[in-house]
């Protein structure tokens, strides 16, 4: 079984054929299929490692859909000083699933 480490994102994922990965927003809508071109290293009977990256090896993916992560709170506050700052985050995801790994 082949596997691979790409990074997008700024982010690293170990994957393998059949994977369902939510990485940051990429640009595309749901169906479209994208190529991974930012290979780290592949895994599998003989293993290859990029300097930084792999010559040649990519990631086929399928968009399946663009959605939004749940929110998380971001609460400032120094003490005694009145100060208090609340705000709200929702990271925008693109859900992926691996096709195939071309090494």
């Amino acid at each position: 079984m082949s596997y691979a480490v790409i990074k997008t994102g700024g982010k690293q994922y170990r994957v393998k054929a059949g994977d369902v990965i939510a990485v940051e927003k990429l640009a595309g809508e749901a169906g479209d299929k994208i190529k991974l071109d930012q290979v780290l290293m592949v895994g599998g009977d003989k293993v290859k490692i990029g300097a930084p990256l792999v010559d040649g090896a990519s990631v086929e993916a399928e968009i399946l859909e663009q959605m939004r992560d749940k929110k998380i709170i971001v609460f400032k506050k120094r003490r005694r000083q009145n100060y208090r700052r609340k705000k709200g985050h929702r990271q925008e995801l693109t859900t992926l699933k691996i096709n195939s790994i071309n090494a």
